[in-house]
Parts: structure tokens; C-alpha cells; sequence
């Protein structure tokens, strides 16, 4: 064998693996294998002036490279089971916390100290939530900022580039079980490894699909989530930002019972694109560095879709509505709240005298040409309950980004040990279905590598 372990994915579930690998057995030979960039060559080409909107970098910076697709996040550590995926039904509720909460000790030992730690308990603003018919979600949240998150990444890469081998750019075609192992295969190379960790993330979830076929792994569909992304000034949520940074507020829909969710709470933050697969979505980031800051807060209203019978190809779904927004603006559509509601087109000058700025160049259009009617009435609900707790979400010139698509990878079967019907062969992270955070992932990185170490 050429390796002890291959951990096909740079992100954080295979990163956390990494390190508590060669923390635990320093003699382990490891290699992690990238589709993307080393985190320094990470670069995405808009820059505002000569280049102002997507233009398709194969690999996209912003998805993948050494950090995953949260490199370029805001930095927000979620340390709950109350959202952020299923860990805990593999692993138990304590286990998982308790590895969160490691993650979180490691980011604080590798740049992050100092960073602010917010919690939800005892505060009014949850009270003030079901008095409206809104319900705020328990979490401990960790803002390292998307400068920081950099940092902290930038110092676990220091760590490990003496202890693992990288190999950035080389895409993982297929996974192969062989005598004693598996072999994974690229373009031009094969490697060879007693044990094999599978860490793609998100937006490997197509590819995830066809190793799950070829080695018979049973799956599930899974579900996707839709919607926009919205900013407004942030004194409008200052109130909760101050005290919560991230509230994580679910409603239940009068007219259709739907659940429609706050999500990626970016105060003084800044929207972006993102490219999955060749789709440009929207998301949001934000920085601890006040000089980075905005005047705007962004945050994204989600409505999840799950289908079974007769269709079941929830991430397919999604990406028809993105690319439908995709071929009606070259891309993001941005349009105001008051514009939506009166049934107008938003249109440069509407957008120009708004009292907002923009902080990402989109198109401006008519969501409710791309939006299924009622994914958009279930915002639109959600967010005239939110303009109860914080007057003036609801102003017409709230802005409305879309559209917003959360892809997850079908549910992989595996085990407590994130182990598949093959032994050795691990799934973890948000590529398994059961993750959908930073920390999360992280956590399901340790956890393997302390079941492969016996620890």
C-alpha cells in the first residue's frame, strides 16, 4: 500500500481527520487528495471593476480548495444538535457536543482566540420569537469571521504539510476496493491505502452518487433547500445581531404549513456568488475585522423540499430553479420587497434609488418568474412575521437575492463508526447527508480518525 489512509477532500471534515490522525499515530502515513487549490492560490476573479459577476473558474475558488466551501464562509461554528445535520443519531448528543466543542478548542488554539462565543440561552429575544409565532433554535455560536476562519485555516495547513501528503488539483475520478484496501484513481494517477476516508462535500454530491453506484453503498434521497438570499440595513437587526450574531428562527406557514428558516446570518456582512457544478447561486460572508464591514446585514429564508415517489431527485429540482434564475439574469436576479409585492420588475434605476447599496452586483429582475409560487409565498409570509420582531425586514427596499440553493448529498448508509458496508471505507461530512455545517463536519472528521486509531 502506498498509504496508511486516503482521505479523498480538503475541507473540514477531512482536514479535522487529518490532524487527529497524525496527532494520535505520528507515524500514519496519510495523503488527502483535492480538486481543488492550496488555500493561498484561492482567488476568486471578481474584484467589482473588471470583473463583476461569475465567470465560471474550473474549480471554482469560492467551492473548493484546501477549507472546502467554507474557507470563504463567515467563519460560524454552531456547536448544537439542534441544526447542522444528524451526527448525533450516529454517535450519541454528548459525543457529538463534546467533539464540537474539541473542533472549536483547536480553532481557538490555531488563530481564533479572541473571537466572540454567543449563546442563546436565557435571552428574551426568544420569548419575543413565540410571541409572534416564530421559534428561535438553542446554539452556541462561535464568529471567527471569514478573515479569521483564513487564519485559523491557514495555521492547520502549516501543521499538517510536513505530517500528510497533499495533492491539490487532483480530482478523484474513482474510488476502487482492492486486496487489503482501495485504490483511488485520478486522471493521470492511482494511490493505493489500507483504509479510505470519503470528505466531498456538497458540492461533490453528483460525484458522491456515482461511488455510491459503482460500489453498491445503499442510499436515500435527501432533501434541498430553496430560497433567497435578503439584506437590509443592519440596524433593522441589530437588536438580535448584537446579542445572538446568528438567530436561527423557523416558522410554520399559515397557508401551506411549510417551514420556512433563517439562515447564514451575516451581520455587517457582504452577498456573494457561489458556482456549484456550473450554477451560479447566491450566499453571504461576513468579517471580525470592523474595517471590512458593511453597513448591510444579509441572511438567507430557506424553505426545504424532500421528494420520494415518483420523483426523488430533490438536488435535481433545485438545480432546474437556479438554472431557470440563471438564464433570465446571466445569474444572481436581485429584486426589492416592495417591487415583489406590487408585482413590478426591479430594474436598474428601482435598484439605484433604493436607501441600500447593494454589496454584490446581481441582475436586477422578477423573482416570481423563477420562484415555484409556493416556496415564494412562504417567504413573502415569513417575512412580514420577522418584520414583527424586527420592524423593517418588510420595507420595500429590503433587497431579495436568488436564488439561494442548499444541495445535499443523498443519505449514504453507514454506521456509528461513519463506516460503510465496506470495511475501512469511511463517508463523512457533508458529503454523507447526515452533516451540513462546519462544525458538524469537523466533528465527523475526529470522530473516524479516532475509530481508525483505535482511540
Amino acid at each position: 500500500m502506498d498509504y496508511d489512509v486516503l482521505i479523498i477532500g480538503a475541507g473540514p471534515g477531512g482536514i479535522f481527520s487529518a490532524y487527529e490522525l497524525a496527532k494520535l499515530k505520528p507515524g500514519l502515513k496519510i495523503a488527502v487528495f483535492e480538486s481543488g487549490n492550496p488555500l493561498e492560490k484561492r482567488k476568486c476573479p471578481i474584484d467589482g471593476d473588471k470583473v463583476k459577476s461569475c465567470i465560471g473558474c474550473k474549480p471554482c475558488s469560492i467551492m473548493n480548495g484546501f477549507g472546502g466551501a467554507g474557507a470563504f464562509s463567515d467563519g460560524k461554528y454552531n456547536i448544537t444538535n439542534q441544526f447542522g445535520g444528524t451526527l448525533y443519531e450516529y454517535i450519541g448528543k454528548n459525543k457529538a457536543i463534546e467533539l464540537m466543542k474539541y473542533v472549536d478548542d483547536i480553532n481557538m488554539s490555531h488563530g481564533g482566540k479572541g473571537t466572540k462565543l454567543y449563546s442563546t440561552a436565557n435571552t428574551e429575544i426568544k420569548k419575543l420569537c413565540l410571541q409572534n409565532d416564530l421559534h428561535l433554535l438553542d446554539a452556541s455560536v462561535r464568529h471567527l469571521g471569514t478573515d479569521v476562519n483564513y487564519i485559523v485555516l491557514g495555521q492547520l495547513f502549516a501543521e499538517l504539510k510536513d505530517k500528510v501528503d497533499f495533492y491539490f488539483l487532483s480530482p478523484v475520478e474513482h474510488v476502487r476496493m482492492i486486496d487489503g484496501g482501495y485504490k483511488v484513481e485520478l486522471k493521470d494517477a492511482s494511490y493505493t491505502g489500507e483504509k479510505c476516508i470519503i470528505s466531498a462535500g456538497r458540492s461533490g454530491s453528483k460525484w458522491m452518487e456515482t461511488v455510491c453506484s459503482e460500489l453498491e453503498i445503499p442510499t436515500k434521497s435527501n432533501r434541498v433547500d430553496i430560497g433567497v438570499r435578503v439584506e437590509l440595513p443592519a440596524a433593522v437587526f441589530s437588536h438580535l445581531t448584537d446579542e445572538l450574531y446568528e438567530s436561527k428562527i423557523v416558522y410554520r406557514t399559515a397557508k401551506y404549513g411549510d417551514l420556512v428558516r433563517t439562515f447564514c446570518m451575516n451581520p455587517k456582512g457582504a452577498v456573494v456568488n457561489e458556482n456549484t457544478n456550473g450554477i451560479v447561486t447566491v450566499n453571504g460572508h461576513s468579517y471580525e475585522d470592523p474595517e471590512k464591514q458593511t453597513e448591510n446585514t444579509n441572511f438567507a429564508l430557506l424553505v426545504a423540499k424532500h421528494f420520494s415517489q415518483p420523483f426523488k431527485d430533490s438536488n435535481g429540482y433545485g438545480e432546474s430553479i437556479a438554472k431557470l434564475s440563471n438564464m433570465l439574469g446571466g445569474g444572481v436576479i436581485v429584486q426589492r420587497f416592495g417591487d415583489l409585492i406590487t408585482g413590478h420588475r426591479s430594474t436598474p434605476s428601482r435598484i439605484s434609488e433604493a436607501f441600500i447599496t447593494p454589496t454584490l452586483n446581481a441582475t436586477p429582475g422578477d423573482l416570481s418568474l423563477v420562484m415555484p409560487k409556493r416556496i415564494l409565498d412562504g417567504i413573502i409570509e415569513m417575512i412580514y412575521k420577522l418584520d414583527k420582531i424586527a420592524p423593517g425586514t418588510a420595507n420595500d427596499d429590503t433587497l431579495l437575492y436568488g436564488v439561494e440553493v442548499k444541495f445535499y448529498n443523498m443519505e449514504v448508509e453507514i454506521d456509528e463508526n461513519l463506516e460503510t458496508l465496506h470495511k475501512g471505507l469511511f463517508i463523512i461530512g457533508d458529503g454523507s447527508g447526515i452533516t451540513h455545517s462546519l462544525s458538524h463536519a469537523s466533528a465527523s472528521g475526529v470522530h473516524v480518525a479516532r475509530v481508525i486509531c483505535g482511540a
